[in-house]
């Protein structure tokens, strides 16, 4: 299966490691997470996609109505790609595609919560910086057990803490285990998010290893 985003693959350290699946936020691209990636998981695999939709000259992983409010169809389409070009990167790239872990900030966050709501199993877990409910399932997911951290700001305009929230929420009902950080900041990223999340990711990471999933 061809590989059909524009993407950076940064190999890990050791042939087993983890993979993060990095998705980059409005008007970004394949390379502006690759140094979040090597700062929470030095020696990990990185993927890195550059979103396929372009709002004003600006690459995005899916449409959107207006401000919060999403394309739900294309959605559900560019979703499908995603986990797609996911399973395809693990064959191309000869990585275990049961060590993906998603890293996504705004609209990378929001895409990343989508693969965990409609394709449940592509996903190891996730670190979602900024996301809010991209969409409800048709039908509740089987996320017994993975785990997800939400990081989010307390002043954020652009994702209220509450609209955050309802995705932890919604995760939690899957079965996920969540664990949610409020930062006193707005939509932008902070040190304290990446030392939170970097501290969250870490034994969990460990536990994803080939030799512990056998055990």
């Amino acid at each position: 299966m061809p590989l059909e985003f524009a993407h950076r693959y940064v190999p890990g350290r050791t042939a087993d490691a983890p993979v993060l699946l990095l998705l980059h936020g409005t008007g970004g691209d394949e390379n502006d997470l690759l140094p979040l990636g090597v700062t929470l998981a030095p020696g990990a695999a990185c993927l890195s996609p550059r979103g396929k939709v372009l709002e004003q000259g600006m690459p995005r992983f899916f449409r959107r109505l207006a401000e919060g409010v999403f394309d739900v169809p294309d959605l559900i389409e560019r979703t499908r790609e995603l986990a797609e070009f996911v399973r395809a990167a693990a064959v191309e790239y000869r990585f275990d595609p049961a060590a993906v872990f998603a890293v996504g900030y705004s609209n990378g966050a929001n895409i990343a919560a989508s693969l965990l709501l409609l394709h449940p199993g592509v996903l190891r877990g996730a670190v979602l910086f900024r996301s809010m409910v991209p969409l409800v399932p048709p039908s509740r997911p089987a996320l017994e057990g993975v785990p997800v951290f939400v990081a989010a700001g307390r002043r954020d305009p652009i994702v209220p803490f509450p609209l955050t929230q309802q995705l932890a929420d919604l995760l939690e009902d899957a079965g996920a285990e969540v664990t949610v950080h409020v930062e006193p900041a707005g939509h932008e990223l902070t040190d304290g998010d990446v030392a939170a999340a970097r501290e969250w990711l870490t034994p969990r990471l460990r536990r994803a290893a080939p030799a512990d999933r056998r055990a």
